[in-house]
């Protein structure tokens, strides 16, 4: 990292020479051309503007105006159906997206069209790729199905991510802001531009630290990305390397009732190592080949690697539990601290085929990923190691592989001057094997197999050069994840029908969606409520649930300087026949609410923009009540809440030294509003009067607090 510290700072000081020596940069149309073909690398699966798929756009310029050093979820938050927040309570370090009521397992996240969700957990961990969100280039999400993707299948949602383009110019910056609880974040970037016409490098190291809202919960993000790219008229090749190294102080269980109203910002974690540590590494390959004026290619290869570990101190536990490591000197139970690793590699292979030509465009590609993961446990402290153990003997292990391939093809063609159709076929077989012991010491020995056929079939008609109507209809299936099968090896994969019928009003003062959207669910895996010991969720099949919504968002022009952004969401999020099983005993509970989806979601940016480089942004979001579990009980209720938060952006151009200085400022929470994100709930016996639930937890969020950032631009 030192090295590359070191590499990446005399590139930055060098590149304004390499800009006055490279003076054969071709015009504006060799941009666009360059454009295009970066954008092929994400056209397996993106959607253009009048696809009948529900999805919102965001480019680099829109993202850099709240870029902070906050995760990539709180970036999105005043998305439409979207609710973020983070363990430590001021979006850095462990952060949480739910679109639609579905958390991060069911969104398919890719990056430059390869998969990003752990392939066994399935979730999305952005703690690995701290300030990640300075390397985009623009972000998609889809809502609901959504289009073919590569990994698992989406259940809520989708986002793919496209990383930085050539850039025809050589330039640099230097980023750092500064703000509330100690949070700074460095930012060094680069690009030699085009050199000779066709080679350009660039790259950016980044360094985030906070110690969070929550006392203790820190997050210390190390990371980079770097890029060398070839192009000329019809090819385009990159090779990108990214990743990074975290370490936070864990903050996973979160506050019981009385821990909040006594302090709302405690942390009872007080063993001064339990942290997360890991280190996550990503390689890709992407190969863009324009053959003729309507066929074109796409090769894309991926290797990952990841490692690392927690650390945990454990009170008065059994020694029966550690494998005849540790002996007891108080009989059969001890103190220890634990190590619990995760050592993997994700190998992907794309490639895809395009063809376009008028009104008809047909894309066909395969996908293939191998995962190889070893689990496993060690004890580095005990009050007394049994004879014949030693410290970092493993008290776990098990291995697990996972393959997964995908066929598909999609096609776009006019039916009528202002009809057009989508149809998307999709073929995706998984296999995942693991043998061993979970850290619970119990068997896990799964050998299964998935064959699922994913069709998808929509029609987009213009009523005129303003208005479009869509409807479109998807299936999704989806494997069980690791933790799933822990909990029963019985476990389904389960379905999904997914309906959507929209409208989009464009004009020069206004742009307009809506939509309604129906989500039937076959043994849809729901959260329980609960977590298990690593602050996951967990979660069971119910067999028959569904999402039903309209969705609504706009961007609206009040004359030349101000703007505003609306968005509101308002769903009913139902289990049918809900049947809660405790200690051997079934009730039937009726229909219930869905846990962690709120009936409405609400936001909106009212944006003042009196000068081209300078605007001010209030943005407002509200999220209606929720439940933690799926019982509807009012010990189960999560509060609303309503937040909003006040940002500033002001770019200074000059003529010396620096291109522009800009300067970013962000209020988050303006008024000071106490409220939680989400939480979790465990269910031990039947609400009825004088029960209550034996354990809840809670996420508070930061009050009031501030991001000032400065970035100099060569």
């Amino acid at each position: 990292m030192k090295n590359l510290f070191l590499f990446l700072t005399f590139l930055t000081l060098s590149v304004n020479t390499i800009a006055q020596e490279n003076q054969q940069i071709k015009p504006s149309q060799d941009s666009t051309k360059i454009e295009k073909l970066n954008e092929v690398i994400v056209r397996a699966v993106r959607v253009k503007l009048d696809a009948p798929v529900t999805h919102s756009n965001l480019t680099k310029k829109e993202i850099s105006k709240r870029n902070l050093g906050q995760d990539i979820p709180i970036l999105l938050n005043y998305l439409p159906s979207v609710v973020s927040s983070s363990d430590a309570g001021a979006g850095i370090g462990y952060t949480h997206i739910r679109v639609r009521g579905s958390d991060a397992t069911r969104i398919n996240v890719t990056i430059n069209g390869i998969p990003y969700n752990d392939a066994e957990s399935q979730g999305t961990f952005w703690v690995n790729l701290g300030d990640f969100s300075s390397s985009i280039q623009s972000l998609q999400l889809q809502r609901g199905v959504g289009t073919s993707t590569n990994g698992s299948g989406a259940f809520g949602a989708s986002l793919n991510i496209l990383t930085d383009a050539i850039s025809k110019g050589a330039n640099a910056e230097i980023s750092n802001s500064f703000g509330s609880y100690g949070t700074r974040k460095h930012t060094i970037k680069f690009s030699t531009g085009k050199l000779n016409n066709h080679f350009e490098i660039s790259g950016r190291l980044s360094n985030i630290y906070s110690d969070g809202y929550v006392d203790r919960a820190f997050a210390d993000l190390k990371s980079y990305f770097l890029q060398a790219s070839y192009v000329d008229d019809n090819t385009l090749i990159k090779v990108i390397t990214f990743g990074g190294k975290e370490k936070t102080y864990q903050a996973w269980f979160g506050l019981t009732v009385e821990q909040l109203k006594k302090n709302r910002r405690q942390n009872p974690y007080t063993y001064d190592n339990e942290t997360d540590n890991y280190e996550q590494n990503h390689y890709q390959f992407h190969w863009n080949e324009q053959l003729n004026k309507y066929w074109s290619t796409n090769i894309g290869l991926n290797y990952t690697k990841g490692e690392g570990y927690f650390e945990q101190f454990k009170e008065n536990k059994k020694v029966a539990d550690f494998n005849g490591i540790v002996e007891a000197t108080d009989g059969s139970r001890t103190d220890l601290i634990v190590r619990r690793w995760l050592d993997n590699d994700f190998y992907v292979a794309n490639f895809n085929v395009a063809y376009q030509k008028k009104a008809l465009d047909i894309i066909s590609g395969i996908s293939y990923s191998n995962y190889l993961g070893d689990h496993f446990g060690e004890v580095i402290w005990a009050k007394q190691f049994a004879d014949n153990a030693n410290i970092r003997d493993q008290y776990y292990f098990s291995d697990a592989k996972k393959t997964d391939f995908s066929i598909f093809s999609k096609a776009t063609f006019r039916i009528a001057n202002n009809l057009k159709a989508f149809v998307d076929l999709q073929g995706r077989f998984v296999n995942y094997k693991t043998a061993g012991l979970t850290s619970d010491r119990n068997p896990i020995d799964i050998n299964s197999d998935f064959s699922f056929f994913n069709p998808k079939v929509g029609f987009s008609y213009n009523i005129n050069n303003e208005n479009n109507l869509y409807i479109s209809y998807a299936r999704a299936n989806r494997e069980p994840n690791r933790k799933d099968f822990e909990l029963n090896e019985n476990v389904k994969s389960e379905k999904l029908n997914n309906v959507e019928l929209g409208w989009r009003l464009k004009n020069k003062s206004i742009k307009l969606n809506a939509n309604i959207y129906y989500m039937q669910y076959k043994d849809q895996l729901i959260l329980t409520g609960d977590i298990d010991d690593t602050g996951d969720y967990r979660r069971e099949n119910v067999a028959n649930s569904y999402r039903l919504g309209l969705e609504f968002d706009a961007d609206i022009r009040l004359g030349n300087k101000f703007y505003i952004r609306p968005n509101i969401a308002i769903s009913s999020n139902k289990i049918k026949d809900f049947i809660l099983n405790r200690d051997g005993i079934s009730k039937n509970l009726g229909d219930t609410n869905i846990a962690f989806s709120p009936n409405i979601i609400a936001g909106n940016a009212l944006v003042y923009q009196p000068v081209e480089n300078l605007q001010l942004s209030f943005l407002s979001k509200y999220v209606g009540e929720q439940y933690l579990s799926n019982t509807d009980t009012e010990a189960s209720k999560l509060d609303s809440y309503f937040t909003s938060d006040f940002n500033i952006f002001y770019e200074l151009k000059t003529k010396s030294i620096f291109k522009s200085i800009v300067f970013t400022g962000l209020v988050n929470n303006v008024f000071n509003k106490e409220y939680v994100g989400r939480g979790y709930t465990y269910l031990d016996f039947w609400s009825t009067p004088g029960n209550s639930f034996e354990v809840q937890g809670y996420y508070p969020q930061a009050t009031t607090n501030f991001l000032v950032g400065v970035t100099l631009k060569f």
